[in-house]
């Protein structure tokens, strides 16, 4: 039988353990000094109950302090032992609750002589409600977009290319690959094809910048729709390396067909992003007629 959570006993043994937890005035001054005084006067109130847990509490309430700037990006968590105690949790508690923010992306989390827990950058989020390029979303985020040419050559279509342009057999198509930098740093492994009979000398252009505006200023051929598919993978060997990511990292695969505003295919792409460092977005709204 298990013994009453409420007996004396237990109960006297719960406040001794809440006493030790309870930091000391010197863990107290070095909390005050990591973290901002918004933060450090005084710890969250947790509620120990059914249909809660103190974990879930803390990641709620870190996250909280990240959305909201009280915690800035390289931001460095005070150490776990300092921090669970301020907290009046043990430290597998707070573990767990650092593993969830780390799963979602909002920590990073290091070990050595210089490692802990660090806010991370904040992810971009890429707005698919209108069509965009790249360069437009990071304007949009005040951010500045590079490109690194790996890549551009004619060759013939392959049959998903071909089938995606709508193109006979043995046409040729312009492929572009890319890797797309935000501020300088990898966010996207980008591979395009053209229909090569629609832009002639494309090849001979710079393609560093936005591919959107030379298709628009130097052929007229603005994409103004696209259908785009989003699919879950992982690095491989040579994503990892472009990417700067560790081997298996989550990343998200994007294939889009963009077309002209008369309905021709124009693209025919299959993007890489980093998924740590990105996020969707979709805007919806109440469909049309009486559904």
């Amino acid at each position: 039988m298990q013994p009453d959570p409420g007996s004396p006993p237990l109960m006297e043994a719960a406040k001794r353990q809440g006493a030790r937890m309870r930091p000391t005035r010197k863990q107290q001054a070095g909390l005050a000094r990591m973290l901002p005084g918004s933060l450090a006067r005084v710890p969250p109130k947790l509620v120990r109950g059914l249909g809660t847990t103190v974990h879930a509490q803390i990641e709620d309430w870190l996250a909280g302090a990240i959305v909201a700037g009280q915690l800035a990006a390289g931001d460095r968590l005070p150490p776990e032992h300092d921090l669970a105690a301020w907290l009046g949790v043990s430290r597998m508690t707070l573990r767990h609750a650092l593993s969830e923010l780390a799963q979602r992306g909002l920590v990073t989390r290091t070990v050595g002589r210089h490692g802990g827990t660090f806010v991370a950058e904040p992810k971009l989020d890429q707005d698919v409600t209108t069509l965009a390029g790249f360069s437009e979303q990071l304007r949009r985020h005040g951010m500045v977009a590079g490109a690194r040419v790996l890549a551009a050559a004619h060759r013939p279509a392959s049959p998903a290319a071909a089938a995606a342009l709508e193109l006979a057999d043995g046409e040729e198509v312009l492929e572009v690959r890319r890797l797309r930098l935000a501020d300088g740093r990898p966010m996207v492994l980008e591979h395009s094809q053209f229909p090569a009979r629609l832009f002639p000398g494309m090849l001979d252009c710079r393609l560093d910048g936005s591919l959107y505006e030379l298709l628009s200023e130097r052929f007229g051929q603005r994409p103004h729709r696209a259908k785009e598919s989003f699919e879950p993978v992982i690095a491989g060997v040579r994503e990892s390396e472009a990417l700067e990511v560790d081997e298996g990292a989550p990343l998200m695969l994007v294939e889009r067909i963009a077309y002209s505003q008369a309905g021709r295919p124009l693209e025919y792409a299959r993007d890489l992003l980093r998924g740590d460092r990105t996020r969707v977005v979709i805007w919806t709204s109440e469909l049309a007629g009486n559904l």
